[in-house]
């Protein structure tokens, strides 16, 4: 099962406060930690809600609004994505989870990704292949989640 640990944003990261050394270092830990565990699949800071855009559809048509947002608490700061046993094991993980960052303040939002099983039957055999092709293009173009571009 795979997760998605979310960093929320807060007033530090959209003002593009980086992180102290010791924090790196706490955090390099943890990573460190899943991947040894084996349960780490990707994870990456992200810029601050200014360098970034909204884009909403109506009737097919993209509306694009730049940032900063003001809503700082909604926004996402970075993502973990974990690959485990349980929702119980990603919970675990969870917890383990830095103090330091937000300076002890932080806000994680734990997301399980939906598996190609969870679709039914109208993910048909053509489209999970389809989709497995795309998968596989990306690993060997080395773009697939957490990959350098």
């Amino acid at each position: 099962m795979r997760f998605m640990i979310i960093r929320k944003a807060d007033k530090n990261t959209e003002a593009a406060k980086m992180p102290s050394e010791e924090l790196l270092a706490a955090m390099g830990q943890y990573n460190e930690e899943l991947m040894k565990a084996g349960v780490m699949v990707a994870g990456e800071g992200l810029q601050p809600s200014a360098k970034g855009a909204r884009i909403k559809f109506s009737d097919g048509k993209p509306q694009i609004t730049d940032g900063p947002f003001a809503e700082a608490k909604e926004l996402i700061a970075g993502f973990t994505m974990i690959d485990v046993r349980s929702r119980e094991e990603a919970m675990e993980w969870v917890k383990r989870w830095p103090p330091l960052d937000g300076e002890g303040e932080v806000e994680l939002e734990l997301r399980q990704v939906y598996e190609a099983s969870d679709f039914g039957a109208e993910f048909t055999p053509e489209l999970r292949e389809a989709e497995e092709r795309m998968r596989e293009h990306l690993i060997q173009s080395g773009k697939q989640l957490g990959g350098k571009s």
